[in-house]
């Protein structure tokens, strides 16, 4: 299958799911833009890439996710460079067990797995309209189903858990929103959707003990693994016009009661254009 002349964003491509989902459309011979948080990293893996794949249409840009400025600077940098953008893969990701507060002063979690893709995507929505045929990929969690929104503590700043749970919330709001997407982009020939990638051994879990990352590195699978639904949603012609959906294991799938909440959606889309000045 060719994806030669479509332009694709992967977020966090610099290692993990992110670098595995690159390689799969580099060898498709797509043009892939790298959106990676460290320089030195990212000019790595770009190396890898082109090597892999012999595909020398991979470009790096340099955006942290946990800042709303870097974002908007990103934005303005690709469409400095490029026409077009046929697929947004909202890749990256974190999982952090401390209480950490972004530049904007919101919860790390919530911040880059919820409000980074939330404004890079709208951001971005111009362009890919402009595009259209053109798909918008969001990384999920299976965690979604063990996440609560609470309208009174959306960031969870206030109440003590395990950061599971946190981690879980920021997926079931990313999910909420993509679906809400889904239904404003009707008729628009862009698609959203979210993927499960599966219990996938990437730096995600970072934080683990070295008991918990004898376990992982044992039974977790690989990030080729994780990668495969992201490249079935970027590129396969069997899902052109599919949107609003879960998937996993590059099938349709049901995702929490709570993520087809059309009330909670639309209330978690003004707050979150709210934080993010948009």
């Amino acid at each position: 299958m060719s994806m030669e002349g479509k332009i694709c964003i992967i977020t966090g491509a610099n290692s993990g799911i992110g670098k595995a989902t690159a390689i799969g459309l580099a060898k498709m011979n797509a043009t892939i833009i790298m959106l990676c948080r460290n320089r030195a990293r990212g000019e790595e893996a770009q190396r890898v890439i082109i090597d892999l794949t012999g595909n020398n249409n991979v470009d790096l840009l340099i955006c942290d996710l946990s800042s709303q400025k870097e974002i908007r600077d990103f934005v303005s940098e690709f469409k400095s460079k490029y026409q077009n953008l046929h697929v947004l893969i909202n890749n990256a990701g974190v999982m952090l067990s401390k209480k950490l507060l972004s530049e904007d002063g919101f919860e790390m979690n919530f911040a880059v797995n919820h409000l980074a893709p939330f404004l890079l995507t709208n951001l971005l929505l111009d362009i890919l309209k402009k595009s259209a045929p053109s798909r918008i990929i969001n990384v999920g969690s299976a965690a979604h189903r063990m996440g609560k929104i609470d309208f009174e503590d959306l960031e969870k700043k206030n109440k003590k858990g395990r950061f599971f749970r946190l981690y879980g919330s920021s997926k079931l709001a990313l999910t909420l929103v993509s679906y809400e997407l889904s239904r404003k982009l009707e008729g628009s020939r862009v698609t959203v959707n979210v993927v499960h990638p599966g219990l996938i051994n990437t730096k995600l879990g970072r934080e683990r003990s070295s008991t918990r990352n004898g376990f992982a590195n044992k039974f977790l699978k690989s990030p080729e693994i994780g990668a495969e639904t992201s490249i079935f949603l970027a590129s396969s012609p069997e899902v052109e016009g599919i949107t609003g959906k879960y998937f996993a294991k590059k099938k349709e799938k049901p995702s929490s009661k709570e993520s087809y909440n059309e009330e909670y959606a639309k209330r978690l889309w003004e707050i979150s254009t709210e934080m993010t000045k948009l």
